[in-house]
């Protein structure tokens, strides 16, 4: 047993008057905390409580030994309370990273949210399309598109969305495969896109990229701009409507999950959790 905990032991002896009454509080037996004092005043080689069968008095040392005891005791019942508090109000640093997409329409207004509700809560936000390393960069929660296979990150599905080829206005069908492809750089530089009916027929679109971006912004301006065609997340190009429309009305992507991953497995503070609910709620109230 370290130094602070004896120290903490005899302050706590001290408190309760006795080693029976002490022992009863910390739930040890007489004999233990009996040993634990004994052990105290052996390292130390002086005498802190005279002890008789009936009473015990702190000796000079003893008592000047206590209030630094208890300073010790009352830091850590201050930092105890300090830390819990942590699960009262959402309070302090919570870094979250997400894709730009996922970041401007749906992490940004609940961060906007969370910032009137609890004003001690300090945000960092990291828009990237990679996927950071959540231990190495700090990260408390990120949200990603599609399950993550490492096994050690907490993982929970919050909805999705679908993707939407889609262009300027008065593009038609039959353009498709002559027009300019606009890229995502997670893309790649060949697309190859499987569309399904209502009816279960498939149609493959297959082409080379004509321009890739890493940046979500320019391959959406791009886009609006007329320079060519490429997907953008459903829940944009409603946005966006009419400006931008969907080049195969009667055909659609696969459906997109969105996960929201943190390396807390066990005692996941109260702002990650409240966030999570609440990216959930706007993704089933907002995205439908």
């Amino acid at each position: 047993m370290n130094r602070l905990r004896k120290m903490s032991l005899f302050a706590t002896i001290v408190e309760e008057g006795s080693i029976s009454a002490a022992a009863a509080k910390l739930d040890l037996s007489k004999s233990v905390l009996s040993q634990h004092l004994k052990t105290l005043e052996q390292e130390l080689g002086v005498t802190l409580i005279k002890r008789t069968t009936r009473r015990h008095v702190l000796t000079s040392v003893g008592e000047n030994f206590y209030h630094s005891c208890r300073d010790i005791n009352l830091t850590a019942d201050l930092a105890w309370d300090q830390a819990q508090e942590f699960q009262v109000e959402p309070r302090g640093r919570i870094c979250i990273s997400a894709p730009t997409a996922l970041m401007d329409i749906l992490v940004t207004p609940v961060i906007k949210e969370f910032m009137g509700l609890y004003p001690r809560l300090k945000p960092e936000l990291i828009s990237d399309d990679h996927y950071l390393n959540l231990v190495k960069h700090d990260v408390d929660l990120a949200l990603r598109v599609g399950s993550s296979p490492d096994s050690n990150l907490k993982q929970k599905r919050i909805g999705g969305f679908r993707d939407i080829l889609c262009g300027k206005p008065g593009l038609k069908f039959d353009d498709i495969n002559d027009l300019p492809y606009i890229a995502n750089h997670w893309q790649g530089k060949y697309i190859r896109h499987k569309f399904k009916s209502k009816t279960g027929e498939t149609l493959i679109y297959e082409t080379e990229a004509n321009c890739i971006t890493n940046s979500f912004h320019s391959c959406l301006a791009l886009i609006q701009s007329g320079a060519g065609i490429g997907i953008i997340p459903d829940f944009y190009v409603h946005q966006f409507e009419p400006g931008l429309v969907c080049l195969l009305p009667e055909v659609s992507l696969a459906y997109n999950s969105i996960y929201t991953l943190s390396p807390f497995n066990t005692n996941t503070p109260l702002a990650v959790t409240l966030f999570v609910a609440a990216l959930e709620k706007r993704l089933k109230n907002h995205f439908k």
